[in-house]
């Protein structure tokens, strides 16, 4: 059995804009001197974010500010996510989301699009791990979630730190080229896809045929 394991800002939800305009912003009102702050934190989770600022209460005022923010967020589905995931359930591949966004976050989204839930058997989000991407400790718990061996998995990433982790669990890595240019993603993964408009389950399967 094969199974997919999709993060979801930037591969399945047109959001990374948004955030990485937030986190810029954030980045000016209390300098944390990384140079493309925003870029560089994309995939990672809130708490890890939250630890380039140690002040207790620059924590809370951050917090404040994205619980606000995301209350009024607009999540769009990339076009052609809905036949994709249609097609992975119509031929039995369970799949999982497997993001480092909160439970807050998927629950606003589900609001705005309360048919989305039901086309995943699996969901990890960044509060039910202990250690954010890079690390891969995310996919291997969201293939236990679908009851696939990782190695039998196929993951969907777009992010530095996302692929990163992808890669380090061994399995089979599909890049989409939303967040970085095709030139600035890491050559090691299996097939680099610009959308999932007119990609089809055989289109993902052929990368286990690549050696």
């Amino acid at each position: 059995m094969t199974g997919v394991l999709f993060d979801l800002d930037g591969v399945l939800i047109d959001s990374e804009s948004i955030y990485s305009e937030f986190w810029s912003n954030i980045d000016k009102l209390y300098p944390t001197g990384i140079d493309e702050f925003a870029y560089r934190i994309k995939g990672s989770n809130l708490q890890r974010i939250l630890n380039f600022f140690p002040d207790k209460e620059i924590q809370k005022d951050i917090l404040k500010r994205i619980d606000v923010r995301e209350k009024s967020m607009i999540y769009p589905i990339f076009p052609g996510v809905m036949d994709f995931l249609n097609e992975l359930n119509a031929a039995n591949i369970p799949c999982a989301i497997v993001t480092s966004s909160d439970i807050t976050k998927m629950n606003n989204l589900f609001k705005q699009h309360p048919d989305f839930r039901s086309h995943f058997q699996g969901m990890i989000t960044g509060d039910m791990v202990s250690k954010s991407k890079p690390d891969p400790e995310c996919f291997h718990k969201g293939a236990q979630s679908i009851g696939v061996p990782i190695n039998d998995c196929i993951i969907f990433e777009d992010s530095p730190s996302g692929i990163e982790a992808a890669l380090a669990t061994g399995t089979k890595v599909i890049a989409l080229a939303t967040t970085l240019k095709i030139e600035d993603i890491n050559k090691k993964v299996d097939k680099i896809i610009n959308s999932f408009v007119d990609f089809h389950v055989n289109d993902m399967l052929s990368v286990f045929s690549k050696p």
